[in-house]
């Protein structure tokens, strides 16, 4: 039997009411998802003051990994928002949520930069989050002919994006480089287990990610690795140590799967002296925000992220402050 489960935002329940949802996810809806056509870049830019670039940058076994580049012709010591799509690790591209960023270009002059990490289940295991770990390296390496403060490198992402985020920052963290100044977590895919309360209660009927997909996402990225094989860059919450973490920041809404899986990463954060910010926005299903951006509790969770990032970014933070 499947527990009582907040509910959602009015506004929300209105905009979801006509909007197709599933309860399942498998091989052959997979198939058809994607085909469907990608995120138009285009719309998004028309009315902004970018250049774009694209390069190619080489996987630990060298596969080739796209990524996307748009900085405003003059960025000099700008800050870098380095953007991880979400899709479940199954699906989505570089371009998916890519309003989000963007607004930060718009704000703060920030470089953003979104990587094209192979998906599951053709990349299992690390593969994913090694692509995104490698693509921080070439941010790193090439921040002054991109016009980017090394020291203002800000690890993004939402849904999959958000834990694959977690997980770089976490490689960054444990092989001492590149420094990352913040890490911004929205709607974060943290956890394998899916065994938390929110988990059991977003199952057994249509929603715009259930706990029925998220298995379905998980079996996918992980493929033959089981119990203590699986490694906490993949599944940041089986991390035993949180300490040495940048300033975090994370988002979810009460009425979806990764409610408690996130609320439980910056608790853990916090009991490990580090500094992390915690919103669970009351009615928010999972994504609302991307979804739905015109909806008033979307324009309040953007308005807060960016008011975040603008404390982060200014030059005399610390994680203590």
């Amino acid at each position: 039997m499947t527990p009582a489960r907040p509910g959602l935002d009015p506004e929300l329940r209105e905009l979801l009411a006509g909007m197709p949802l599933m309860s399942q996810l498998d091989q052959e809806v997979l198939a058809q998802l994607r085909r469907l056509p990608s995120t138009p870049i285009e719309p998004l830019l028309a009315h902004r003051q970018v250049d774009r670039h694209e390069v190619i940058v080489p996987a630990a076994d060298g596969t080739p990994i796209p990524m996307s580049i748009f900085k405003t012709a003059d960025a000099v010591a700008a800050p870098c928002v380095y953007w991880m799509h979400g899709g479940g690790m199954v699906m989505g591209d570089r371009f998916s949520q890519i309003d989000i960023p963007l607004e930060w270009l718009d704000r703060f002059g920030a470089v953003v930069v979104s990587v094209e990490y192979r998906l599951a289940p053709e990349a299992t295991g690390t593969a994913l989050v090694d692509d995104c770990y490698q693509g921080l390296l070439w941010i790193a390496e090439h921040s002054a002919e991109l016009g980017i403060d090394p020291a203002r490198i800000v690890v993004a992402g939402a849904s999959a994006g958000g834990g694959l985020a977690a997980g770089v920052t976490l490689l960054a963290r444990d092989r001492g480089a590149p420094p990352i100044a913040a890490q911004m977590l929205i709607c974060p895919m943290l956890d394998h287990r899916n065994t938390s309360t929110s988990s059991r209660q977003f199952s057994g009927g249509p929603g715009v990610w259930t706990r029925e997909m998220n298995e379905f996402g998980w079996r996918c990225v992980l493929g033959d690795l089981t119990g203590d094989e699986v490694p906490p860059y993949v599944s940041p919450a089986l991390a035993d140590e949180l300490s040495g973490l940048p300033a975090t920041y994370i988002d979810t809404g009460s009425a979806e799967v990764f409610r408690d899986e996130d609320a439980d990463y910056a608790t853990r954060i916090w009991a490990a002296g580090g500094q992390a910010e915690l919103h669970v926005w009351a009615g928010g299903c999972h994504g609302f925000d991307a979804l739905y951006p015109q909806a008033r509790i979307s324009a309040t969770a953007r308005r807060t992220r960016t008011d975040w990032l603008a404390r982060v970014l200014r030059p005399d933070f610390t994680n203590g402050s």
